[in-house]
């Protein structure tokens, strides 16, 4: 239960016997809910009855707010037990699930999000969608009472006219339409009407992108360093420190304890959703890592090291894993854990620090928040700060460190939000990926040293002896077959875990799993990659997923791996695998191509210029070191890199990549060897040489 639950009745349902946190959530209801399984849809059959099915998850703020309204409600559990089967599911746990019916809301309602609240057939076929009903119909809202009752009469009276509605409906969803080439190929033309887009929805003022609620989509920012690079247009990186400063100061990050919220409310980015999810500290942390390439500036890069400071202190299991997200509820209030009043300020810090500590973080005996309460943010530069207080800048950044590390021990006694302690595959992956690439370009064996005991992790919990992922683990229990984000996510992160540590078994275990996804997942028939495959339950649809929002698409992220994984193993195949992707939804994306801001990576990479690097040498020398620190501090989104030593390992990695054969230190000296474009330059043992040929 999370810290705001309200005591329930002894007696439990079903989902007592779940693993996942959100339908344990659940196991007191006197809704008599089942989880996802052929006992529910069967009983709906014999008994003739549609089925009620909920989707939510275990952070999630409103899917809290109906479950307090109407799930623990005596008089809407005898609704739904009578007239319905109801059904529970994590769509965290079954991403398949959530996104055939969330592409049913949307096509019903033009709107969709969580709690997610589908009726349909015995036969699984949806008829009526929506998401928040309150229980009684307030605010142009209708009530759920009204609808269940309204839903009974109609199947009561004329079940075959929702069975039909519902025919219709999967009908719908499961139309493709016939492929059409577009007028042009995806190339430079579609990454620079992807920037124009992105500039046209820029907020110039906060940063971000459209007005709100504002999510951090950090794949835009990291397209927009790609086209910045490529164009040289400093609107582009205008956008990109305007965005990730403007995130970085406001309330949507935890200014005491690191890390940041979902997204904001506002266009400001002061009123945060409260919760706490893997994958934005993995995206946003790899987005300022790559604008602290881009522009040397310390901030980027501290803002990572925070960002990571919070997922290592808070959100790693003790095998090593990573948590999933933490709740935005605390005392049945959100964001309760997270707000602040000047005098609780100044009880713990003193009067005149206190003090200015509040002005620091503008915590107000007004409040910026419900209540009186503040959230915590920065309006102002420390630079501007120290200024306006007549206070050295050194001072005041140890004077502010201090008073946050005291503020947030005492933070530590609060009542602390759900912590969703499952560990699902492919956020993980992310967050490998995220880590790994710290350790790069920030220089921190730690980074590695945890991305490395994320990996071993999956690879030993989450990987089954025929070499397929499976989803979720969760207090010793792994399960549900892996689907297309779980394989792809997790090659992405084993790709950036070789190139920090060169590990040769990362690499081939990314070079496996790669092709496990391409075994289970591609359409032989038209190319693209399917969400589920072989080993998935089979539903009413089969979704090929494109689109990158929250998170990038499976399809996108799929791509640049093929694209990077040929050209570190000199597999050409591979990369014409990920052009046949890309051209699969290529009519989709030439019209808005700023929706898929992850695929652009990938047809960035494509156009180049590509460069491979290879850097052979003696690990423990400094020069070895001082080459491959070159390279790793740059921004090169279009290069990979291998590490060829003698002995075990440059032989593993030359039966992976057998172009290295021939590339070993000239004189004993580390040596660079780089091909550009498909054409090699000659090898270099100069690192200044090596510098003018990287720029």
């Amino acid at each position: 239960m999370y810290s705001g639950e309200t005591k329930q009745k002894k007696t439990v349902n079903r989902l007592a016997h779940e693993k996942s946190p959100y339908l344990i959530q659940h196991k007191n209801n006197p809704v008599d809910w089942y989880p996802w399984g052929k006992e529910a849809f069967e009983k709906a059959k014999k008994e003739n009855k549609p089925v009620f099915l909920s989707i939510g998850y275990a952070t999630c703020h409103w899917c809290h707010v109906m479950a307090h309204e109407s799930f623990e409600d005596e008089e809407v559990a005898q609704l739904l037990n009578k007239h319905f089967v109801s059904i529970k599911v994590d769509r965290e746990e079954r991403p398949d699930i959530d996104n055939i019916y969330m592409t049913v809301c949307h096509s019903l309602t033009g709107s969709g999000g969580w709690p997610l609240s589908i009726f349909m057939t015995p036969e699984a076929k949806p008829f009526y969608a929506g998401t928040y009903f309150p229980k009684v119909g307030r605010m142009g809202m209708p009530g759920f009472m009204d609808i269940l009752k309204k839903i009974a009469t109609l199947w009561e009276k004329d079940s075959g006219q929702l069975i039909e509605v519902g025919e219709k409906i999967t009908e719908h969803i499961n139309f493709k339409p016939a492929s059409r080439k577009p007028s042009s190929t995806l190339g430079s033309d579609t990454l620079k009407k992807g920037f124009e887009q992105l500039k046209s929805s820029f907020d110039p003022e906060n940063g971000g992108f459209g007005s709100s609620p504002k999510f951090p989509t950090p794949h835009q920012l990291t397209f927009l360093l790609r086209w910045y690079k490529r164009s040289a247009d400093s609107s582009a990186l205008e956008m990109v420190e305007k965005t990730l400063l403007g995130m970085r100061r406001g309330g949507i990050f935890d200014q005491i304890g690191f890390g940041f919220h979902r997204y904001s409310v506002d266009a400001e980015w002061l009123v945060p959703h409260f919760e706490k999810m893997l994958y934005d500290q993995a995206l946003l942390a790899m987005a300022y890592i790559e604008a602290f390439q881009v522009t040397g500036k310390d901030v980027f890069a501290r803002t990572a090291e925070e960002i990571f400071a919070y997922v290592l202190r808070d959100m790693t299991a003790p095998g090593g894993g990573f948590y999933s997200a933490e709740d935005a509820d605390s005392e049945g209030k959100e964001g309760q854990f997270y707000l602040w009043v000047p005098s609780e300020i100044e009880k713990h810090l003193g009067e005149e620090l206190g003090k200015r500590i509040s002005r620091f973080y503008d915590v107000t005996k007004a409040g910026n928040f419900e209540g009186g309460h503040s959230i915590p943010h920065v309006p102002v530069s420390h630079r501007i700060f120290a200024e306006k207080e007549g206070i050295d800048l050194a001072k005041l950044e140890k004077t502010l460190e201090n008073a946050r590390e005291r503020l947030f021990q005492e933070r530590k006694g609060r009542i602390h939000p759900l912590k969703d302690d499952k560990i699902l595959t492919s956020w993980n992956g992310l967050m490998i990926a995220a880590l790994a690439k710290g350790s790069r370009v920030l220089g921190s064996q730690a980074y590695a040293d945890a991305a490395k005991g994320a990996a071993d992790f999956i690879l030993k919990s989450l990987k089954m002896k025929d070499g397929r992922l499976l989803r979720r683990y969760r207090q010793g229990d792994a399960d549900y077959p892996g689907y297309l984000d779980d394989y792809a996510f997790m090659v992405w992160g084993l790709i950036e875990l070789y190139e920090a540590t060169f590990e040769v078994s990362y690499l081939e275990e990314a070079i496996a799993l790669n092709k496990a996804m391409v075994d289970i997942y591609w359409d032989e028939k038209e190319g693209g990659f399917y969400f589920t495959g072989e080993g998935n339950e089979t539903l009413i649809t089969r979704s090929k997923e494109i689109y990158d929002g929250a998170l990038p698409s499976g399809n996108s992220v799929a791509a640049l791996n093929l694209l990077r994984l040929g050209r570190m193993t000199g597999n050409v195949d591979l990369e014409q695998m990920a052009e046949q992707l890309i051209n699969v939804f290529a009519a989709q994306v030439i019209s808005y191509p700023s929706g898929y801001s992850q695929l652009l990576v990938a047809i960035d990479f494509i156009v180049g210029p590509g460069q491979e690097i290879v850097i052979a040498g003696d690990p423990s020398s400094k020069a070895t070191q001082k080459m491959l620190r070159t390279v790793h501090e740059k921004f090169l989104p279009h290069n990979v890199l291998l590490f060829k030593w003698n002995g075990p390992e440059g032989k593993r990695l030359t039966s992976i990549s057998p172009f290295v054969e021939a590339m070993t230190p000239i004189n004993r000296q580390a040596t660079a060897y780089v091909c550009k474009q498909y054409a090699c330059q000659a090898p270099i043992t100069n690192i200044s040489e090596l510098e003018e040929i990287l720029e």
